[in-house]
């Protein structure tokens, strides 16, 4: 009997997407869908908002459940760095896993595998996980580096997704932001006194 290798695969592989989009029609009723087709999205519906929120948490269940491949290609560069044209960058470093959406738009939300040169070049996008690069501290003793570790960041807000809400508070232990001291009145100046 053989059996597979268990070492995880240094052969680069495709850097992957997933967009979530919003998408409005004509009888003022909305559609979510997902570049994955397995994944059940809710009917058409007049509940824009919901739909949103949904959106918004679909993204970041994907984001939960996706796991970064250190060997994955940079998918922006895959697509001659589409998503910042007006910025040249040479696709260098290790993995990361970005979160692009714009608040001020609030239709689409695309996850994708990108290098580290990429990632703050894309607009509105911030990185959620990231590979770290081995160093030679962290090389085993037979040579070969170590299974690849993936650092997540932890979830900042009560909002699913990490996207803020005029009306969500904060979960506990989590430190409100302080408020900005009030001005302080000057003393009224008196007509004719002195100029």
């Amino acid at each position: 009997m053989t059996t597979a290798a268990s070492e995880p695969s240094t052969e680069r592989v495709p850097g992957r997407v997933w967009t979530i989009r919003l998408t409005g029609h004509a009888d003022r009723t909305a559609t979510v869908t997902c570049s994955t087709a397995a994944c059940r999205m809710p009917p058409r519906s007049k509940d824009v908002a919901g739909l949103r929120a949904f959106a918004a948490q679909h993204a970041a269940a994907h984001a939960r459940v996706a796991t970064v491949h250190a060997n994955a290609w940079c998918h922006c560069g895959s697509s001659q760095c589409a998503a910042h044209p007006d910025t040249a960058a040479h696709c260098a470093g290790g993995v990361a896993l970005v979160l692009q959406h714009d608040p001020l738009v609030g239709r689409v939300w695309t996850l994708e595998e990108v290098c580290e040169a990429c990632a703050p070049l894309i607009p509105n996008a911030r990185v959620l996980a990231r590979v770290p690069r081995s160093s030679p501290a962290n090389q085993r003793r037979d040579g070969q580096a170590p299974a690849p570790q993936v650092s997540s960041m932890p979830a900042r807000s009560a909002v699913p997704g990490g996207f803020s809400s005029p009306t969500a508070q904060p979960t506990e232990g989590q430190a409100h932001q302080p408020r900005r001291p009030r001005r302080t009145s000057r003393p009224a100046r008196r007509r004719g006194q002195g100029s």
